[in-house]
């Protein structure tokens, strides 16, 4: 089984910074893409930041220069640095990971159990 943990979610005030992480563990040959994602109360989940193994980024336009996202592969891990942050940043934030089990084997997403982030004065 793969597990991704996620921590770092906490209450910050509009303008202040907070780093996220996510682990992968378990039994897997790789990890391909990883990202982040977030659903605010009423709201879809949607897209934050992804990146590939070889380190190509992607960004949602509404966190473009105040987020970044970063991965170990040795560590299969990865980290969501916000800054500069604002109310409707305010959702659960969820890591996401492409995973191939063994090396004949698809690719598989799994998803962590979801940290909240607040951003309020």
């Amino acid at each position: 089984q793969v597990q991704l943990v996620e921590s770092g979610g906490g209450l910050v005030q509009p303008g202040g910074s907070l780093s996220l992480s996510c682990a992968a563990s378990g039994s897997f040959f790789g990890i391909s893409n990883m990202g982040w994602y977030r659903q605010a109360p009423g709201k879809q989940r949607e897209l934050v930041a992804a990146i590939t193994w070889g380190g190509t980024t992607n960004y949602a336009d509404s966190v473009k220069g105040r987020f970044t996202i970063s991965r170990d592969n040795g560590k299969n891990t990865v980290a969501l640095q916000m800054s500069s942050l604002k109310p409707e940043d305010t959702a659960v934030y969820y890591c996401n990971a492409d995973v191939r089990r063994t090396i004949l084997t698809t690719l598989t997403t799994y998803w962590g159990q979801g940290t909240q982030v607040t951003v309020s004065s």
